[in-house]
């Protein structure tokens, strides 16, 4: 039997893609600058690729303290070739903002933004006034909540104590107009997502 490349079979090649081949919204980074991107990450975003190449990523979020936050975090959780994922707004040409699933993964131990690659997954949320009002960090942690995860797993997930995440479970409640958890979640679901 044949091998070709590219194509699983009796031959020691593993087959490879080059980025702009892959079908998915895929940015190769150094440093949290992206150094490469494929069409359909440009896309996403309502840019050409030229105008995306060696540029920060913090031009991708609605703000600058969340391009910090998002980094802190995935600085946590990202390095010795773990795969990380987390879901945010983000913000394209002309501001328009939409939510994305984030999975990544680096290629160093040590450093984990000294080389690595992301997928970007657009959710059907919308992006609305409320969720906006919310801050960063609220957003980041009502995302959390939404994906069934307790105020342990949260505390871990984003550094800060277990009884800080319950104060600001506690105030995102009070700011939604909510009582409990599962109306939270109900409310970023349906309306406030």
């Amino acid at each position: 039997m044949a091998s070709h490349p590219g194509s699983f079979g009796e031959s020691d090649a593993a087959p490879r893609f080059a980025l702009a081949e892959l079908p998915v919204p895929l940015v190769f980074a150094t440093h949290r600058i992206i150094r490469d991107c494929n069409a359909a990450f440009a896309a996403l975003f309502g840019f050409e690729r030229e105008d995306l190449v060696d540029t920060s990523f913090s031009r991708l979020y609605p703000q600058l303290d969340d391009f910090v936050r998002t980094g802190e975090m995935w600085r946590a959780h990202l390095p010795g070739g773990q795969v990380y994922q987390d879901e945010r707004i983000m913000r394209g040409a002309m501001g328009r903002r939409f939510w994305a699933r984030v999975n990544g993964r680096s290629r160093h131990a040590a450093d984990p933004f000294a080389e690595a690659v992301y997928c970007f997954e657009p959710l059907n949320r919308p992006v609305t006034d409320a969720t906006l009002k919310l801050t960063g960090r609220q957003r980041q942690i009502l995302a959390l909540v939404a994906k069934g995860r307790t105020n342990a797993e949260i505390a871990g997930a984003i550094g800060l104590s277990q009884r800080t995440v319950e104060a600001h479970r506690l105030r995102l409640s009070r700011a939604v107009g909510v009582r409990n958890g599962a109306e939270l979640v109900a409310w970023f679901l349906a309306d406030g997502g």
